[in-house]
């Protein structure tokens, strides 16, 4: 029996305090997200939220995140070799080029680690 799974509403990830601004920076900078206010009894943890389309980007504060792994976040462009060129011109380094079914991509990292995919759809 379906549970009437209609969408998703956010994911989220997290960053060791250390590196939150510098991963804030990265999302509000250099992927230029659009942050959005979290809730006032949220706002004592940290990290930030962030609007992508349709769904949410939440960046929480964790003591102990885990370390790098292949769980990621994919964000779409409609140009994939323009989005290339400024990830490239902001230093950041693509550690992963290619192909997926339907999707040309490559991946880069946050700050923490996170493994962040920028794809568009072919």
């Amino acid at each position: 029996m379906s549970l009437g799974i209609v969408a998703i509403d956010h994911v989220q990830i997290a960053v060791p305090k250390a590196l939150e601004a510098a991963c804030l920076r990265f999302y509000r900078e250099d992927l230029a997200l659009s942050e959005i206010e979290k809730p006032e009894a949220l706002k004592a943890r940290g990290g930030a939220w962030f609007q992508v389309g349709t769904l949410q980007m939440h960046v929480g504060v964790d003591p102990e995140p885990s370390p790098k792994s292949k769980r990621h976040v994919c964000f779409l462009v409609g140009d994939l070799a323009r989005a290339r060129m400024q990830v490239l011109a902001r230093g950041i380094a693509i550690e992963d080029e290619g192909r997926a079914e339907g999707l040309i991509r490559f991946f880069v990292r946050d700050p923490a680690g996170n493994r962040i995919e920028i794809g568009q759809r072919v």
